[in-house]
């Protein structure tokens, strides 16, 4: 029997596109918000005795978005649910998976225990900022990676100038796997984080003189680090041909406006964050369906 597919909010777009994937119709799902701001969630009474898919991103704000979900599988457990599966493809506080210094809490740690809460059979994330997160959860974590999907749509563009370049140490193993999908040469750049939109990049390692970068990196915030390695990529001689390709791009804050002031040919990213509308540059969105959709079939 077909999963029963919940949509939350924060994902319209994958959700219409997983449904289509895996041959069913999202159920629908009944969302309003009290005068107090309380969140009420009613599922369907067919999801008794079923495997029902719930499928949202913790995109911001993360811990409304979050509490969504725990609320949607808690009606869920209630109302007779057989099985819970999670699909949460962008996973919030994922880079609060250590502490700096005293008095900070472990975010990414807590968000674990609290998706444990929802009696979930299965949780699936896709390109998790930080791996060793997958340790805390309590429920068995599937992590999957977008960077097939998104080699294959960079792929006609490629040319023998293209060089894929990881605009910090963070990225080097994503750049790494990319390069090796396209067969081209990677570089990568040595930043420094001065505050949470701030950064500063201190050093190139790799050839990048006359070629056309491929910046690369899982998720795509204020756009800080990409302004800052596209400086050094200037510096270094690079050609006015970016193309930045990331799993997850929240553009929030200043990184509209940051992507607007780079010689940015294209953007392309994911459906795990929901596409924003009325970009100044060309945007390229590919689906994860097809990938989660092959993770949940039994």
């Amino acid at each position: 029997m077909d999963p029963v597919l919940l949509v939350g909010t924060a994902s319209p777009h994958l959700g219409r596109a997983l449904g289509q994937a895996l041959g069913v119709a999202p159920a629908d799902c009944h969302f309003e918000r009290f005068p107090d701001g309380e969140m009420h969630v009613e599922v369907p009474e067919r999801v008794r005795g079923r495997t029902v898919v719930l499928v949202q991103s913790t995109t911001p704000p993360a811990g409304e978005h979050l509490l969504e979900l725990l609320l949607m599988a808690d009606a869920c457990w209630r109302m007779g649910a057989a099985r819970l599966e999670a699909v949460v493809p962008y996973l919030g506080y994922a880079r609060q998976d250590r502490r700096a210094k005293p008095g900070e809490p472990l975010g990414g740690r807590l968000i674990a225990d609290l998706l444990t809460q929802g009696r979930f059979a299965k949780v699936q994330v896709v390109d998790l900022h930080s791996p060793a997160l997958e340790g805390c959860f309590g429920a068995p974590l599937e992590h999957l990676t977008a960077l097939p999907l998104l080699a294959d749509a960079l792929r006609e563009s490629v040319t023998d100038t293209s060089v894929v370049v990881a605009p910090d140490l963070g990225a080097v193993k994503r750049a790494e796997a990319l390069a090796r999908l396209l067969n081209r040469p990677w570089a990568v750049i040595h930043k420094v984080r001065l505050s949470g939109d701030e950064v500063h990049a201190s050093g190139l390692m790799g050839e990048v003189r006359g070629r056309r970068p491929i910046l690369v990196d899982d998720m795509v915030s204020t756009g800080g680090t990409l302004a800052a390695a596209a400086g050094t990529l200037r510096d270094a001689g690079c050609t006015e041909d970016f193309t930045v390709v990331t799993t997850h791009a929240l553009l929030v804050g200043t990184a509209v406006e940051r992507l607007r002031n780079l010689p940015l040919t294209r953007l392309v990213s994911t459906d795990s964050v929901e596409p924003v509308q009325g970009l100044p540059f060309h945007h390229q969105v590919v689906t994860l369906a097809p990938l989660v959709a092959r993770a949940l079939r039994p």
